[in-house]
Order: structure tokens, then sequence, then C-alpha cells
């Protein structure tokens, strides 16, 4: 309960910085419209923001309290705080370190926030006039690609429990299960499976082929939106698609309570267990690498959300034209994770706990 009220409250302040802010500056293009009309047209009609300066990646971040953190963030080559519950205020850059407020009234009028950095040049406190706002450190360390959890008991124990479970009993009416191989559905959509490798939240590998399955349907619609991305020059990158039940079970009895938010409940089952859900991310058609979005892959903090108003407003786009292409072909974006995608029809069809190598070739 204390968990859902902190995502509750969080939620809370993501609508009410929304209402007061970006409505006015435009932070993510979220009043960009008609989102019920299935067409993806706040991205694919704006223009692609260009990257924040350099200089300033070392600064945008969170800082300060739990109850009172202060987000610096890039919007349109400006640099700009955000407390939580009020506007976006912008800043006048006086040198590497110092800024200025431009706001010529309100709480912070005329004031100076400065930085301080660490050899690397990552802002490791924020000052604005007496308040010390220190660094939140939130994201991978050494600015790796992966967070990583500390299991609450050795996975290799959870593992031999789970794969002698079995998953809960269902009633109803649910399709035949049609699962295929994404790769031979899309030929040119990208594999980066975490959990075929040591690279993922746990550090350990879960599966034992580097492979994505998804129902049949699904596929089918994925394959339109990969189309669709690729003529704007951009691919989709998967990490994840079907997952076998056990390994749902295996992820919840190792995770924290503090951030079960981020994995699925193994008395209900997922919806990638239904073979109806895809964690994926944008790749660059020309360079082949995948695009930088705000948070990496799996990371269990604030900046998986898929409202949440930090990093740089190009970081925000990208998230914003996977999210309308997906969206535009009947998938819907899970509440706490940018990259997690479930297809309309997943009720349809039953929990799976078949691994990988029992799967068909289709």
């Amino acid at each position: 309960m204390k968990n859902l009220f902190k995502h509750i409250v969080f939620g809370a302040f993501i609508a009410l910085a929304f209402s007061n802010a970006i409505v006015a500056v435009d932070v993510a293009r979220y009043e960009l419209a008609d989102r019920g009309s299935g067409q993806p047209t706040s991205q694919t009609d704006s223009a692609k923001p260009a990257p924040a300066p350099q200089r300033w990646r070392g600064l945008i971040g969170e800082y300060g309290p739990d109850k009172g953190i202060l987000y610096i963030l890039e919007k349109d080559q400006s640099l700009c705080t955000l407390f939580k519950g009020a506007n976006i205020e912008c800043l006048k850059e006086v040198s590497r370190n110092v800024f200025k407020f431009l706001s010529r009234s309100g709480p912070h009028a005329a004031q100076t926030i400065v930085f301080s950095r660490d050899a690397q040049g990552r802002a490791t406190l924020a000052r604005i006039e007496r308040e010390e706002y220190p660094r939140r450190q939130i994201e991978p360390e050494g600015g790796g690609p992966q967070l990583h959890v500390e299991p609450l008991r050795p996975v290799r124990e959870l593992l031999k429990e789970a794969l002698a479970a079995q998953p809960p009993k269902e009633s109803g009416e649910f399709r035949p299960p049609d699962l295929v191989e994404l790769k031979k559905v899309i030929p040119t959509i990208k594999l980066d499976i975490r959990y075929a490798t040591t690279n993922n939240l746990f550090g350990t590998i879960f599966y034992s082929e580097a492979r994505a399955f998804m129902q049949r349907p699904a596929a089918e619609a994925l394959d339109r939106v990969n189309r669709k991305l690729r003529g704007l020059g951009y691919g989709l990158l998967v990490h994840d698609a079907y997952r076998p039940w056990y390994v749902t079970k295996v992820f919840w009895d190792a995770t924290p309570d503090d951030k079960k938010i981020f994995v699925a409940d193994p008395s209900k089952g997922s919806r990638h267990n239904r073979g109806a859900a895809v964690d994926l991310t944008l790749y660059d058609l020309k360079t082949g690498k995948p695009v930088e979005m705000v948070s990496t892959y799996d990371e269990t903090t604030d900046r998986a959300y898929p409202n949440y108003p930090g990093g740089t407003s190009l970081q925000r786009w990208y998230r914003q034209l996977l999210r309308d292409a997906m969206e535009a072909e009947g998938f819907t974006v899970y509440e706490a994770e940018w990259w997690h995608f479930d297809y309309k029809d997943w009720q349809k069809y039953a929990i799976g706990n078949v691994p990988f190598n029992q799967i068909g070739n289709k």
C-alpha cells in the first residue's frame, strides 16, 4: 500500500505539472491531440528537436529530497528547472556552471543557480542562493546501459522453485495460442534480448535462446508499426516479448517490495505470459544504433514512466514517437514503463509457460 501510495502521488504530480506547465511550454508535446483517434500525428507532424548542448548533459537530472525534487531538464535548447507542483522556469547561461532564472516574478525571480561537478563533468550539487540540492542517484552507475537490482534471494534458488510451480488456473474461453517468432514476421526488426544475457535487471540469464515471440495478430500489428517507422528513418529494437510464466514468478520473488510496481504478480500472470506484450525501443536506420530515451531499459525509477517530464527535448520526442506509432496499431503503453506495450486483445489469450525451445518453428 505504501508503494502504491507513492506512485499515486507521483502520478498526481505529473498531472499537476502538466496542467501548470506542459500545456503552456510543451515539455513532451502531450497537449498534441486527439490521442483517441489512433493517428500518430503528434510526433510525425512535429519537428525533430536538436540534441541538447553537450556541455549541459552532466547537469540534467534530479536533485534534492523526495518531497521537494528539483528537475533539471532541457527544452528547446534552454536549460530549465521544474519543482513539484510548480511551473517550468528556464535559465540563462552565465558560465559553465552558473545560470540565472529568466522569470521576473515568482519565488526564483532574478535568482542564480550554481552547479558543482565531479571530475567527469557530472553535477553533484545544485545551489539556489543558500538552498542546496544534492544530486539524486537514479541512473545506472557509471553511465552504464542497465540498472541493477539486488535480488531478495539468490536467483538460482528462485528459478528452481518457479520451474516446479504451476501457473494460476484461469476460467473462461481463450483463443488457441499462436506464438510466432518476430524475426520471421518482421525480418528488419532488431533483437537485444536482455534476459538471454547477464545484462539485465538481475544480472542472470533466464532464457536459453535470444529469441522473441508474440501471438500472431500482435506480431502482425508490430510489423505495421515497424513499416511506418522505417518510413521516418527508424526501426524497432525488441528487448522482450513472450515470457514464460516461471520467469515472471522469479522476477516477482526476487524484486524488493518498493519496486514491485515494475514487475507482474505471478498469481495473476502477466501480459508477457500471454504473448501479447512487448518491450522495445527505437533504433536509427542510418547508424544502426538505439536512440537515447529519457531512461534506460528496465530502469526501476520514476524516469521510466511514460509521462516523466525530465530529460531532453529529443529524448522525449523519441519516446512520444514510439508511443504514437504503437498506439496507432492497437498497443497501449504500461503506466510505469515507456518501453512496455500491451496489445489490445491480450485478455483473449491464456497464461503461457512454454519454454522457448519448445515453441514450434512457425
